[in-house]
Order: structure tokens, then sequence, then C-alpha cells
């Protein structure tokens, strides 16, 4: 089974995306923030997490989604098998996800709860 585990927000200055999207949200920083990287969880009950990714394109269309699963490489084959496909990545040493993309090409991340 799947469900939405995060949406991954590409911004380019992630403590002002912060302060906005906590906000706009009521939601509040999940760890501590850095330059690169934030989580956002809702500030009361539960939610989607939002995550903030710091990108250093000012183009748009710099989101993902990240689906959470308990078997990785179940999901994986089964998501393959209804059209997926694997998008090159460099993975960085004992990666907890897959990257893919649906058949319009849009990329996503299976990632291993």
């Amino acid at each position: 089974m799947l469900e939405i585990g995060a949406i991954v927000w590409g911004v380019q200055d992630v403590p002002r995306a912060v302060d906005f999207w906590c906000s706009a949200l009521q939601y509040k920083l999940k760890y501590p923030a850095d330059d690169d990287w934030a989580i956002l969880v809702p500030a009361e009950g539960r939610g989607i997490q939002l995550s903030l990714s710091r990108v250093s394109s000012p183009k748009a269309k710099r989101h993902h989604m990240d689906l959470f699963t308990d078997n990785l490489q179940a999901e994986v084959d089964r998501l393959i098998a209804l059209g997926a496909t694997r998008k090159a990545w460099r993975y960085p040493p004992e990666a907890d996800y897959v990257v893919l993309q649906d058949p319009d090409g849009n990329p996503f991340c299976v990632v291993q709860r």
C-alpha cells in the first residue's frame, strides 16, 4: 500500500519558505532546518508533510511527491508494471528511496518507511 508521505517543494530560500509555509499552513518544523532542507508538519494533528528543498533554478515545476511504503522493492516493481520508469539518479550511500517517473515523465520518489 502507498500513501502520500510528503510533498517536496523546490525553493530558492529555505528560511524564507519555512516562515511563509509555517504561517500559511499552520505547520511547524519537524527538525531544525538547514540552508538546503527543511521538513514541515502540521502544528496540530495529522497531515501531509511538506519538505522544502533548496534549488538554484528560478523556473517553476521543481516539485515532486514522496510516496512512503513498508516494502520499497515490491512497490517499485508494482509501479514499474503500471507504467512508471526508473529515472537516472545519483543516489547517496545507503539511500532509502528510488526515483521513478510517471508515464508523463514527472518524477516522484518511493521511500522506505
